[in-house]
């Protein structure tokens, strides 16, 4: 098996990604490797300011938590994206959140981290969001 030295971080900085952004910054400081946070938009300026900010946060709590991390923000389709970007960073691993859309969601909204696994050339890890259930 191949030494995982660039993970590549796809998120959106919903409240879905998190458990990915979590994960990935874990892998990264225990692996000792390289995490690159890309987040694609597409839209207003105001939606890739936000999220500029959202990726800076990001890089900058993988940093806190031992990790070495630098920060992306493309604008585009968000699948064709994430695996360009794999492909020009050299990424060993592709760590994706997921929105646990049903089958019905994925044929009329489609799915990134579908896309993403369908077409990357290297592993795709994919994350479902953490569940906190509130005390009753």
């Amino acid at each position: 098996m191949a030494r995982i030295e660039t993970i590549l971080l796809a998120t959106d900085a919903s409240t879905a990604s998190q458990a990915a952004e979590n994960e990935a910054i874990d892998l990264a400081a225990r692996l000792g490797g390289r995490l690159i946070v890309l987040s694609v938009v597409s839209g207003a300026p105001s939606v890739r300011t936000s999220r500029e900010l959202a990726v800076e946060a990001i890089v900058q709590r993988a940093r806190a938590g031992g990790a070495s991390a630098t920060g992306l923000t493309w604008a585009g389709d968000a699948g064709e994206s994430i695996v360009e970007a794999s492909e020009s960073e050299a990424a060993d691993l592709i760590v994706v959140g997921t929105h646990e859309r049903g089958t019905v969601g994925r044929l009329f909204l489609g799915s990134v981290s579908d896309h993403v696994v369908r077409h990357a050339r290297c592993p795709v890890m994919v994350v479902r969001p953490t569940r906190v259930v509130a005390p009753a």
